[in-house]
């Protein structure tokens, strides 16, 4: 068979591991593989009657081109927000546009049937899509289009559907605590109160966990709605018994005062979402005036998605990659592979649409203390969700 592969959406460690593993065991079994590159936008742009610009969107794969590519973060195919069902007019390919485009054009164009027609031009038989929501809920798209799926779940919010673990996930947690103890240094020398915000739109499983494993004094999630007010009080208790006299929270970048909205700027990308960010400043500018404390403010931001991937990253990315070669070879189509009760399988990829993956509030945070609350983990898997 013709594989075909690509990343979309967020880069997270463990991307490249995961193509590597896949190339290397299609190559064993005979089979060959097609990089397309940034993500769904490398099918939308794909021009087949202009070879000379193929390559930007389309490179085959091979054991040499895939020979090192684990050691490093990020993908090497590079990635895109593309939704080929949803294109802006500004975003059409040249190629694409009719004698009447124009930019200020406000229809929102389906190119399903370009991208379907390229797949079959370009010979591939079965498409590996490594993604979150956003990008997987179009690999299901080409699935109700009756192309052969398996998808592979990645994002360092953990927050798909239907699987327990993500690639990317272990490492930006990795990433995370080590900063929030390095900056422990300069927010207990000068006596403050550090506010460390973390990637999480929707879920706050990475400011949950990185606060459990750092062990900081409080936790503001996307779940929760927060009372600055409250939250004042409780950081500054917890300021007055340290020894070092300061005190540490996390918050996730789409978290909420209580009656406010989420922090949001910028274009809406093809998914919808606006890019996030500021409400630990805002946070912070609310707690100063309150206590009267100095604050330091930290966005870790792409630094928790950067650099090479952990162990456990590594693991789940070769064995996803396996799971999904394996499910080609059963000719197994329209499914995504995943981590249930700490075990690997694979699930529709129409759960996507299922449900929502967020915290348990009720198992794993203390509403009223804004914090985690981790007791009993017997029976429970190893990242408790």
């Amino acid at each position: 068979m013709n594989i075909g592969i690509l990343t979309g959406g967020g880069d997270v460690p463990g991307l490249n591991p995961c193509i590597k593993a896949v190339v290397n065991r299609a190559i064993d079994e005979g089979h060959t593989v097609q990089g397309i590159r940034r993500g769904w936008g490398g099918l939308l742009n794909y021009n087949a009657d202009n070879q000379a610009d193929a390559k930007n969107w389309i490179i085959p794969l091979d054991k040499h081109a895939v020979r090192t590519v684990d050691r490093t973060g990020g993908t090497f195919l590079h990635t895109s927000r593309t939704n080929p069902s949803k294109v802006k007019a500004s975003e059409i390919p040249l190629f694409l546009r009719e004698p009447d485009w124009h930019p200020s054009d406000t229809d929102i164009r389906d190119f399903t049937p370009h991208v379907l027609k390229n797949l079959e031009l370009l010979g591939i038989d079965v498409l590996i899509p490594i993604g979150g929501d956003d990008t997987l809920s179009y690999a299901h798209r080409l699935h109700t289009e009756a192309f052969p799926v398996v998808a592979i779940p990645k994002t360092m919010d953990n927050d798909v559907y239907g699987t327990d673990y993500c690639i990317g996930f272990s490492t930006a947690i990795t990433r995370s605590i080590n900063f929030i103890h390095n900056l422990r240094t300069s927010i207990g020398s000068h006596e403050r109160i550090g506010i460390i915000e973390l990637f999480g739109r929707n879920s706050g499983e990475t400011s949950l966990i990185s606060a459990y494993l750092a062990d900081v004094d409080r936790a503001i999630i996307s779940e929760v709605p927060f009372d600055p007010e409250k939250l004042a009080k409780l950081i500054m208790k917890d300021k007055t018994q340290n020894p070092s006299n300061y005190a540490i929270m996390t918050i996730s970048e789409g978290a909420t005062m209580i009656g406010g909205k989420i922090i949001e700027y910028g274009q809406a990308d093809a998914f919808g979402h606006k890019k996030l960010g500021g409400i630990g400043a805002i946070t912070g500018d609310a707690l100063k005036k309150i206590t009267g404390e100095s604050i330091i403010y930290q966005q870790v931001a792409y630094l928790m998605r950067s650099g090479a991937p952990d162990s456990i990253d590594l693991m789940v990315g070769f064995n996803f990659a396996n799971m999904a070669m394996d499910l080609i070879q059963e000719q197994h189509f329209g499914q995504m592979v995943a981590l249930q009760d700490g075990k690997y399988t694979n699930v529709p990829a129409n759960i996507l649409a299922e449900g929502i993956k967020r915290v348990d509030i009720d198992e794993l945070y203390d509403v009223e203390a804004y914090r985690p609350k981790v007791r009993h983990v017997n029976q429970k898997p190893m990242f408790l969700y």
